[in-house]
């Protein structure tokens, strides 16, 4: 067994454990005391928010997480993304952080991934409109 993992969540706040969602009615402190695949609702991407290559990476992830019984279907488009990405991206720090992700969702650790990614968002800069459009059109 792992150590546990108190979490706090504000009243109607949402939280998406091991695939099922769940929303409280108060503020209140939860306790995972075994491996959980989790994910806060702060740290949910919008599809309107998935604007730019990273964070549509970052979107496809985190469907990854939040449904994992599609998780294997889904890895696919976030192949396909990735290595869009490492193709058009000259960043030898943003190609060995993705790297890093690609090697968590290997290994089972999409909240590792997705921390990883959302490191990425800050410095990310904009896209050319073709990749844009190339990504969304693999995503969905």
């Amino acid at each position: 067994m792992s150590r546990s993992i108190n979490l706090s969540l504000r009243g109607h706040e949402r939280i998406f454990i091991n695939g099922a969602v769940l929303r409280v009615d108060r503020k209140v402190t939860i306790e995972l005391l075994n491996d959980a695949t989790f994910l806060l609702e702060a740290h949910v991407l919008q599809a309107e928010q998935a604007t730019t290559p990273i964070r549509q990476l970052y979107f496809i992830a985190q469907a990854m997480l939040i449904d994992p019984s599609n998780a294997d279907q889904v890895r696919q488009a976030y192949d396909e993304v990735d290595s869009a990405i490492v193709a058009q991206n000259p960043d030898s720090k943003a190609v060995s952080a993705l790297g890093t992700a690609r090697s968590f969702l290997d290994s089972g650790r999409p909240f590792e991934a997705l921390r990883v990614l959302r490191g990425l968002f800050e410095p990310e800069s904009p896209q050319s409109p073709q990749l844009m459009n190339t990504l969304t059109h693999q995503v969905a």
